[in-house]
């Protein structure tokens, strides 16, 4: 157990933010709005549990300035900062749950959503955010660019590889452009597709780097071995690397730091059923924990059902606090 100790809670200095230890929650839709009062409590209950960084929900940037401002978004970042973590939210091209095709943007439409990302990251840093999240992962529109199979353009967004990775080295171009150091850049991606390799991924990762990216969360990060997937950038980059995916047993997310396949661990349906396990871990607690069973009855489950997301394990007054 100290092994688990010094690895998971060392902190951690990325530029002018310190993360008090390796826990990461990572962005999770619950189908609150992040600044409704149950919004901002389900985020005050994670960061309360103390993890290192806790990153609010994919939020479409086309909402910044709009729905979301600095003053409405403050109560989010105060609650996180107030439970001990550091604040980053993630950040969606277009409104999350809509659709749109890389192929049929128009180059103004590309120019747009740019702007929107410089004014989104612009509202957060004034809300009080450590960092922003652009999503690149998962197959959603910026991923899509990246991938030969889905992107058929023949400007300068598509067919070479540095044409596939120019929107999302945009992206973070404009964020670094408009908020200079006033924001830590992470940057989501799934290192592999059916049709681009982890050597696509490290080419995109260094021109992410060097446009100002300064964390890479790698999603998923396993393929048979936790973290697998993510060493190679840990190996190659001098930024620090999230991990997610397996990471719910101790003992294996402290190993994959040991062993330089990530610097950060992201815990995330485990933190849904029982925020405390950070604190429970780093006080030995552990037969105070309630485990995720992976059930997936109210977690996606309820996403499915497009209701705020519970836990089957959650007691009658955690749902109360936290259902609309």
């Amino acid at each position: 157990m100290k092994d688990i100790h010094k690895e998971l809670f060392a902190p951690l200095t990325i530029r002018n933010v310190t993360l008090a230890n390796r826990i990461v929650v990572p962005p999770m839709v619950q189908l609150r709005p992040i600044t409704s009062p149950q919004g901002i409590a389900w985020y005050r209950r994670l960061a309360s549990g103390g993890p290192g960084l806790v990153i609010a929900e994919a939020t479409g940037v086309p909402l910044f300035g709009r729905e979301l401002t600095a003053e409405n978004l403050r109560p989010l970042t105060s609650a996180i900062h107030d439970g001990g973590s550091a604040a980053a939210i993630q950040l969606f091209p277009i409104p999350f749950g809509s659709q749109a095709d890389p192929n049929e943007l128009t180059v103004e439409q590309i120019e747009d959503i740019l702007d929107r990302y410089a004014t989104a990251a612009a509202i957060c840093a004034e809300a009080g955010f450590d960092g922003v999240e652009p999503h690149g992962a998962h197959g959603f529109l910026i991923n899509q660019f990246l991938m030969p199979d889905r992107n058929a353009r023949t400007d300068d967004f598509g067919g070479s590889l540095e044409n596939r990775s120019r929107f999302a080295v945009a992206i973070v171009d404009g964020i670094k452009r408009t908020t200079g150091d006033g924001l830590l850049i992470l940057y989501r991606h799934t290192p592999v597709g059916e049709a681009y390799t982890i050597e696509d991924s490290l080419t995109l990762a260094r021109r992410l780097i060097d446009a100002g990216a300064d964390v890479l969360d790698i999603s998923p990060a396993m393929a048979e071995t936790v973290a697998d997937l993510a060493a190679p950038f840990e190996a190659r980059f001098d930024v620090p690397v999230i991990a997610v995916n397996g990471m719910e047993n101790p003992a294996d997310a402290a190993q994959a730091i040991r062993d330089g396949r990530c610097d950060l661990v992201a815990v995330g349906r485990q933190m849904i059923a029982d925020a405390r396990w950070p604190q429970l871990l780093r006080t030995e607690a552990f037969d105070q924990i309630r485990h995720c069973t992976k059930c997936n009855e109210k977690g996606f489950g309820n996403l499915e059902k497009s209701q705020p997301v519970e836990c089957a394990l959650w007691t009658d007054d955690e749902l109360a606090e936290y259902m609309l």
